[in-house]
């Protein structure tokens, strides 16, 4: 009995963690693109539950604990974005162009392809960009709301130091209590979860400044390290059907709100690792189970955006950036890993996080093209170089005989 739970027991703590720790990057991103609150709460139901359909299809189908999640780079890239050129449905319009981006490298190999031949120093250093302005929202909680910010960094100091895995969640149940201390009156909270849905439209600014950098970010930085994850616990993940599915997903919650789905990254090791299961053929059940559980969750979503916008926005920025500690800290040591391109990363990571925005298009897309010009300038200005002469060699000593 123990061990038939055992899957099953991951697979809702998978859920759980998931959740929790990323909630409120989700609905901080939809309402900076232009939400307003049941367009955000919608949208979090529609990516809970996209993301536990497209868990419980390919995990019944492919007999593998393929994780599914939404994209919490890509809700972090919406925080740094911004208001986009054509407002909301011009958002909606972007989410939608990325689920068909992400099918179409599903079908079309050789887009996926193109995807992992950017410079991996450049990707992660856009990831990076978009990253750190949130991850500097603790600080500044400390400094603006410093009775609630403060025990929220102490427990998540005190369980990232002891149980890892809950720093986040404890951190969120930290702050929930401290939001119902200090609220000033009653909220309105719809308990019954409500579908809003908005019409595309399409700009060219919310095309090429968010639709084009959602994709790359949900690609670099969830769908290759999610197969990655796999890999390492000795499973071949099926790429082509997870992406048209999660691209499909992706492209019919878009009206209702939800950015984007995929492979899970952050919790996949929950469901793929030997804590699931000893047999890694029974794995598949904890990220079935996970999918199950997140879709229930999403019933949750009007409860959730009714405690967000209770608290202080700086606080929920202050949860939102300590969940992506651990990716900013992976994001900057991937993106100066190689000497040569560690100055086109910077590069990168200092537009993108620059919060520019020229023509109406944000940093993360001129943090990429900043960044690939400066490493093609650098690689052919190294290429052009002549070759350092090195030191006379000595004359060879002739060896003694006799």
């Amino acid at each position: 009995m123990a061990g038939r739970l055992q899957p099953v027991l991951a697979g809702v703590v998978t859920a759980l963690v998931g959740f929790a720790s990323s909630f409120t990057v989700v609905l901080a991103g939809l309402r900076a693109v232009g939400a307003d609150r049941a367009q955000a709460a919608s949208g979090l139901l529609a990516l809970c539950m996209a993301s536990g359909c497209c868990a419980v299809w390919l995990g019944l189908r492919h007999r593998l604990p393929l994780a599914i999640a939404w994209s919490t780079p890509g809700a972090a890239l919406l925080v740094a974005t911004g208001p986009v050129p054509g407002g909301w449905p011009a958002a909606v319009g972007a989410f939608l162009l990325t689920g068909l981006l992400i099918v179409a490298a599903g079908l079309v190999p050789a887009l996926g392809r193109a995807v992992a031949a950017i410079p991996a120093p450049i990707a992660s250093a856009m990831l990076a960009g978009v990253l750190l302005p949130l991850c500097t929202a603790p600080v500044r909680a400390l400094v603006e709301v410093p009775r609630l910010a403060g025990p929220v960094v102490l427990a998540w100091l005190l369980l990232h130091r002891f149980a890892r895995r809950w720093a986040v969640p404890g951190s969120l149940a930290v702050a929930v209590v401290a939001i119902a201390l200090t609220a000033s009156g009653p909220a309105r909270i719809d308990v019954a979860p409500a579908v809003a849905l908005t019409a595309p439209a399409w700009t060219l600014p919310a095309v090429v400044g968010l639709a084009l950098p959602l994709f790359l970010v949900t690609m670099a930085a969830q769908n290759v390290p999610g197969t990655a994850v796999l890999a390492g616990y000795g499973y071949r993940a099926p790429l082509g059907s997870a992406l048209r599915v999660t691209g499909l997903a992706t492209a019919l919650g878009a009206p209702a709100g939800g950015h984007a789905v995929n492979l899970a990254a952050i919790t996949a090791a929950l469901a793929a690792g030997p804590d699931a299961h000893p047999d890694p053929e029974r794995r598949w059940i904890a990220s079935v189970t996970a999918g199950i559980g997140l879709a229930l969750l999403g019933l949750g979503a009007g409860v959730a955006t009714a405690l967000v916008l209770l608290s202080p926005p700086v606080l929920v920025e202050a949860v939102a950036g300590l969940a992506l500690l651990g990716a900013l800290a992976g994001a900057v040591a991937a993106a100066v890993a190689e000497p040569d391109a560690r100055e086109a990363a910077v590069v990168t990571l200092v537009v993108t996080a620059s919060g520019l925005s020229l023509l109406g298009v944000g940093g993360a897309f001129w943090g990429l093209v900043a960044g690939w010009l400066m490493l093609l300038l650098f690689r052919r200005h190294r290429a052009a170089m002549p070759p350092v002469p090195g030191p006379e060699p000595e004359p060879a000593v002739p060896a003694r005989t006799g």
